[in-house]
């Protein structure tokens, strides 16, 4: 014997209604894949038709007659499945049938309607209509196909007491109706589920996941082979796909495992449905109505081993928490036992508990809509505790939500805990509560609502690794750093994937004109179409507000700009806990308090705020620096060649070649800015010291930086471009004079930066040929460090310090870093 039960939604349309009768004669009939077998099957109300009746009800008894539409409604509902599946000459008797039940509906509507009264009782007879035209229904249909089934009333089986709303069932004399019924049968038993009823005869309901309850009674007093449970998901997952997307199916899972997902949200089955078949050891599989042919999720005693700590993670979306707390508790025997058989008494139901190890408090946690009632109660039960201070006020806090992660591989493996609060610490997500059961396969937590998704997301993608973890990407800057950076991404994004575990989702791009946001990842084969078609007017306030409004897991702000005003933004980003990258230098570069800021906001939040491109583009100056300093060294000496327009400049000049016609070739080669000036005044050299002098430890403000002028007046007061490069033609001889010098000294000229002393000073020198920069060619930087560790012979770092590639390849590298962090 096996027992299918099918949800509202296998019910819920003509064409699903179809997939169930073909499951239904297959697994009757036999198919290739399965061999004939007595089966008895269980259906719920069709989708959305309870709810409807409770509105009915409800509608009923404040005496509005609109609740005659609906139930038209339902009838219509039903009459189409008919039309759609019964022979035409045939439909009469069972439209009668139909009507006969919706007229028993109507009457009963109609006294709750003349009383404004809808007690406990009435309201489950009310509901009970759902599943007895579903069943009703679907008995006729499948009778039309040429099979032998049997419409079968579940309440002349089930026996319950009259706790309605929620009826406890009597399971002695339910389970010998129950085999008395069947011994008699030969035929395919099509039973209502979610329903049962007292011994006098009065309709109960079994409580949420009531059908599933039903399949589990009938499949457990007949000890039968296995109960199938037919919804519209491919079994359980391994979180709620609504919210994970990358959740996946679980092919086994255990009878503790389910219960704990159950008790803890997830939807596909429910606890109560699990009881009888634990009992009697019977397999519960979950399939797919829309999808018969996958596997789905078998539940039993024991699951096949599996590469994963954990089984699934689920959640229930809002809760109440209430605290109970006071000195007076501490070493006090009963407080637990007063506190939850008042509870008990008012049948107010408790998903979590936790207490404090002191004993100084208990907090648990409720359905919100008991909360007031909650505080009413407790307010009565310890009103002279209260007075005479051993209990502080009771409160209740609102609008959280619980988290389950659950799985038998729990118990042998450590650090369990410790992962979970890093990654949710990491991105900004407080716990407000914790409670572990000495199983050991459960670790529950409390957090708030507004952080639910990006809680679930995080932990599935750490917990489950096989499924690469998301970086969640927001880009402002689309010039050629930009567009080079996602070009970089787009082509190693398989690569990351696949080796790295890592899929960098870009969820924003924005440039000065227009801005592109989708929480569900932009395809960078399409971005600048995009953006064009459906992008908006660029807002980068309304931009970083969609970055804390999305809250999505494991964010990374990038700037690629440089922008003095973007910056305004790092520090508030930075507390919403997302991590920022970028080769701007001017946040860094500012005044040494907004840098001190940053740093601090970000190890305060747990997120990154990298900008190793600040200095020498890709080159690894600032993380080498980090490094020592975390290792304990102490820096000396810093000199450097930090511009690479300046350097080429240089490494140009030689004798026979006029600077002007040198600096006129940098131009022209895209090495300088617009105006040669920007680069030859030093101010970005200047800026860059200082960022290093300061990750080396050095408290210095933009003031403490002095830049000897490399160029004279007349040149720095030229009001054009034009007359600029007229001016350096003039003073030719000039720059002939220091190229001269140093060459009698067999010295070259280098424009170094250099920190000592606690000084920062920039100029042009002349450098011998033991020099480190004596060397240097092209477009190149040199970094030189000396510190206690590297006395006699410098640190030197050396290579590209510019160039789109480069510079990009080192924004990557950092945002690729905080997905390892993360993780």
């Amino acid at each position: 014997m096996n027992v299918l039960k099918f949800g509202g939604t296998s019910v819920g349309s003509v064409e699903s209604i179809k997939q169930v009768i073909q499951i239904i004669d297959d697994a009757s009939r036999g198919t290739e894949s399965t061999e004939g077998r007595n089966i008895a099957v269980v259906f719920s109300a069709m989708g959305g038709v309870t709810n409807q009746l409770i509105e009915i009800g409800r509608m009923a008894a404040n005496g509005s007659l609109d609740y005659l539409d609906l139930v038209r409604r339902i009838e219509d509902r039903h009459f189409n499945v008919v039309k759609a599946f019964i022979p035409v000459k045939e439909q009469s008797k069972v439209f009668a049938n139909i009507r006969g039940v919706i007229n028993e509906l109507e009457d009963l509507l109609r006294g709750v309607s003349l009383i404004r009264e809808l007690s406990a009782r009435t309201h489950d007879l009310i509901t009970s209509f759902g599943e007895r035209l579903s069943t009703l229904v679907m008995s006729e249909c499948i009778r039309s196909r040429g099979l032998s089934a049997r419409f079968c009333d579940a309440r002349n089986l089930i026996k319950t007491d009259a706790q309605f709303g929620q009826a406890e069932v009597n399971y002695p004399l339910t389970n010998q109706l129950i085999r008395e019924y069947f011994a008699n049968s030969n035929s395919i038993e099509l039973i209502t589920g979610f329903i049962g009823s007292t011994e006098k005869g009065e309709t109960t309901t079994l409580g949420r996941g009531g059908s599933d309850y039903t399949a589990s009674i009938i499949g457990a007093a007949l000890d039968a082979d296995l109960i199938e449970i037919w919804t519209d998901v491919d079994g359980m997952m391994t979180a709620d796909p609504r919210k994970v997307s990358n959740a996946f199916n679980i092919p086994t899972i255990t009878y503790a495992e389910a219960m704990e997902l159950s008790h803890f949200g997830a939807k596909v089955i429910y606890p109560p449905s699990l009881q009888p078949a634990f009992a009697r050891n019977i397999p519960i599989r979950v399939l797919n109505t829309f999808n018969p042919a996958h596997p789905g999720t078998v539940v039993s005693r024991n699951a096949d081993r599996r590469q994963y700590t954990i089984t699934g993670i689920s959640s229930i979306d809002d809760v109440a928490l209430v605290n109970v707390q006071g000195s007076g508790m501490i070493g006090v025997a009963g407080v637990s036992a007063k506190l939850f058989g008042v509870l008990a008494e008012h049948r107010i139901s408790v998903i979590l508990i936790s207490q404090a190890s002191s004993e100084h408090s208990i907090c648990f946690a409720i359905d919100p809509r008991a909360a007031d009632r909650v505080k009413t109660i407790l307010d009565e039960e310890f009103a002279a505790d209260i007075a005479s201070g051993h209990v502080d006020n009771i409160t209740i806090e609102r609008d959280l939500s619980i988290i389950a992660t659950v799985g038998e591989g729990m118990r042998k493996s450590s650090g369990i805990a410790g992962k979970l609060f890093s990654v949710l610490g990491k991105n900004g997500v407080n716990i407000v509560a914790v409670a572990q059961g000495s199983s050991e396969i459960n670790i529950s937590i409390v957090i708030t609502k507004n952080n639910l998704s990006k809680a679930l997301n995080a932990l599935h993608n750490v917990f489950f690794q096989s499924e690469a973890r998301i970086l969640n990407v927001f880009l402002v800057g689309t010039g050629l750093i930009g567009r080079t950076l996602l070009s970089q991404i787009r082509s190693q994004f398989e690569y990351l994937r696949n080796e790295k575990m890592l899929k960098v989702c870009v969820v924003g791009i924005s440039n000065t004109k227009k801005m592109l946001l989708d929480p569900k990842g932009i395809d960078l084969d399409d971005w600048r179409e995009r953006q064009l078609t459906e992008g908006v007017t660029t807002s980068l306030p309304a931009f970083v507000e969609k970055i804390k409004s999305y809250n999505l897991p494991n964010s990374v702000f990038i700037d690629c700009t440089s922008d003095k005003d973007i910056v305004q933004f790092y520090d508030s980003l930075l507390d919403a806990n997302v991590s920022v990258v970028t080769p701007n230098k001017v946040a860094n570069s500012g005044s040494y308090a907004e840098y001190r800021r940053l740093q601090r906001t970000a190890l305060n939040r747990g997120v990154k705020f990298l900008y190793e491109t600040n200095v020498g583009a890709g080159l690894p100056i600032i993380n080498t620096i980090q490094g020592l300093m975390t290792a304990g060294d102490r820096f000396i000496k810093i000199e450097a060649i930090l511009s690479g327009t300046l350097s080429y400049i240089f490494n140009t000049f030689q004798s026979g070649k006029k600077f002007v016609d040198v600096v006129r070739e940098a131009k022209e080669k895209g090495y300088t800015e617009p105006d040669p000036r920007e680069d030859l005044s030093g101010q970005d050299v200047g800026r860059k010291i200082l960022i290093l002098a300061r990750e080396a430890g050095f408290a210095l403000e933009p003031t403490d930086v002095t830049i000897t002028n490399l160029l004279p007046q007349p040149c720095l007061d030229a009001p054009t471009i034009d007359a600029f490069f007229e001016q350096l033609d003039a003073n030719n001889a000039y720059f002939e004079s220091l190229l001269t010098e140093a060459e009698a000294k067999d010295e070259k000229l280098r424009y170094v930066a250099t920190f000592e002393n606690g000084k920062v000073t920039i100029e042009l020198r002349s450098v011998g040929a033991d020099h480190p920069f004596y060397t240097l060619s092209g477009a190149d930087n040199i970094i030189s460090f000396i510190t206690e560790r590297y006395k006699d012979r410098p640190l030197v770092i050396k290579g590209p310090g510019a160039g789109a590639e480069v510079t990009a390849s080192g924004v990557f590298a950092d945002m690729v870093s905080i997905g390892s962090y993360l993780g």
